[in-house]
């Protein structure tokens, strides 16, 4: 072995023995797998500071990213982030069932932040994020805005990470789900927000809708070590 291989083999076991491991980023197949079905269109629905669309774009996705956001800090970051990007978009609102004002609950970390109160167990599970204040937002049912950037010959990926919210905002888009190759969504296992859709319901409304579940990325997992949160990635069967 190369003193370049030996060095890595050392920093390998050194990491292992630490409890952590080097593995793909999840971008990396995110991308291989829209790529292979000849995505041109991503819709981000959640999109927080871009991290979601920047991540694609590292990987060599060059299509176009429509990204959702509705609070104003993230929005601002957001905006900041695609400067300069001619076929990234971002929209200052969230997407839902029924369109019109709402309060969402802004929690200490912007992460999760959602229009579902927070539950005690996602407190129990991150002591240090509760909801710190609301704020006034605009909500749009996705299939209403989707004609001004939706194309016919547009193939699409819908990435949908809205903290419990995942249900309203398929409600609100079922032409642009039926117009999908790919869907991702949060799968939570345990409860976190109320009202919010649990793994099971968005696993089986998700084959209800055509699609098979073909990745389960990991997610946000407690200090006991047990998994709260997962992405699922679908595509048509």
């Amino acid at each position: 072995m190369s003193l370049k291989g030996k060095v890595l083999n050392s920093a390998l076991m050194a990491a292992y023995k630490r409890g952590f491991e080097i593995r793909r980023h999840p971008a990396a197949r995110r991308h291989k797998l829209i790529t292979a079905r000849g995505v041109d269109l991503v819709l981000d629905v959640g999109g927080a500071d871009g991290g979601f669309g920047r991540a694609l774009r590292q990987f060599g996705y060059a299509g176009r990213i429509v990204s959702f956001e509705p609070l104003a800090h993230s929005y601002a970051e957001l905006s900041e982030a695609i400067a300069g990007d001619p076929r990234w978009t971002a929209r200052n609102h969230a997407l839902g069932d029924v369109a019109g004002e709402a309060q969402i609950n802004v929690a200490s970390n912007s992460t999760s932040s959602s229009l579902l109160p927070m539950q005690d167990s996602h407190r129990e599970a991150e002591p240090n994020v509760d909801i710190v204040r609301t704020e006034t937002i605009r909500v749009e049912r996705l299939d209403d805005v989707a004609p001004e950037f939706l194309g016919t010959d547009d193939t699409v990926y819908l990435k949908v990470d809205t903290q419990g919210f995942e249900r309203q905002v398929l409600a609100g888009g079922p032409d642009v789900l039926a117009r999908s190759v790919g869907l991702q969504l949060e799968l939570s296992f345990v409860s976190l927000y109320e009202g919010g859709m649990l793994a099971n319901e968005a696993i089986s409304l998700a084959y209800d809708a055509g699609f098979h579940l073909e990745v389960i990325e990991q997610g946000w997992a407690s200090a006991t070590g047990q998994m709260l949160q997962a992405d699922g990635i679908f595509f048509r069967s």
